[in-house]
């Protein structure tokens, strides 16, 4: 039952692809809570994807935009205000993409080329959006804003690979521009740190299914869900969290403070 919990707001959510994304959650749960919104993705990812049955669910629009561009993002914003009738009070950035991933390049032979696409789609576009909307004036005070990241960020995954360059990056976007984001108009900056998930991004990184099961064992809740991750980012969006800021909160069944757990321990005594 919705308890209209963002009635009232307005947003951007980046990264909806299809009914598995985190953001395409985000996005129906955010739309059952009152909040108007438009969606965006890139033009290729669209053609991929099936976000334009979202935006009918959502009765919205969606505006094409490469994340990396400035020029994009402008016209995003720009046009987000005058679809949704004002300034934004939330932003989602769920937005991840590595070539070498992609092309099956370990972290030991990283084409370098590849290595500034991952950071620039994965982190820096994070950055670039904050600063656009920061020289808009596009955000209401007490807005929020947030990315999602990994635990990757602060412990080595090996399969995930440069992912993890550009997810240490994003958090530390978060804080500093949190930062300055705060003294500037109230505008909270945030990351949640994900369990791993079944999306089309997650899937694709080499070694997925057995890395799901191996967290799943060790979180005391086990993973959390692509649902659990969107009701997060819900409450960080809400005026619920209003003094949250520059913070990677970790949204993953305890995951991260556990060092070993039974059933992990029953498995290798096993062998």
């Amino acid at each position: 039952m919705s308890s209209q919990l963002l009635k009232g707001k307005r947003g951007i959510i980046f990264g909806a692809l299809d009914e598995s994304s985190i953001a395409w959650k985000v996005a129906e749960k955010a739309f059952s809570e009152g909040a108007v919104f438009t969606l965006t993705n890139a033009p290729i990812a669209m053609r991929m994807g099936e976000i334009n049955k979202l935006a009918d669910k959502c009765n919205t629009i969606v505006i094409p935009a490469d994340a990396t561009s400035v020029e994009d993002i402008e016209k995003l914003i720009t046009e987000s205000m005058e679809k949704l009738g004002g300034k934004l009070d939330f932003i989602l950035h769920s937005i991840g993409m590595s070539p070498n991933v992609r092309k099956n390049r370990g972290y030991t032979d990283l084409s370098y080329d590849f290595l500034m696409k991952t950071l620039d789609v994965s982190a820096i576009s994070f950055h670039k959006i904050m600063q656009t909307a920061y020289k808009l004036d596009a955000m209401n005070e007490w807005g929020s804003i947030v990315g999602l990241s990994y635990i990757a960020a602060q412990r080595t995954f090996p399969s995930y690979s440069d992912m993890a360059d550009a997810k240490s990056t994003l958090e530390s976007i978060a804080r500093s521009f949190g930062y300055h984001y705060g003294k500037h108009r109230k505008v909270r900056v945030n990351t949640i740190s994900q369990s791993p998930t079944w999306t089309t991004a997650g899937s694709g990184v080499k070694g997925f299914d057995a890395f799901y099961a191996y967290a799943d064992k060790l979180s005391p809740l086990g993973n959390a869900s692509a649902e659990s991750c969107a009701d997060y980012c819900l409450f960080l969006f809400s005026d619920m969290s209003r003094m949250v800021t520059m913070q990677n909160l970790f949204n993953d069944g305890g995951f991260s403070s556990v060092g070993v757990s039974d059933e992990i321990m029953q498995l290798l005594m096993k062998e």
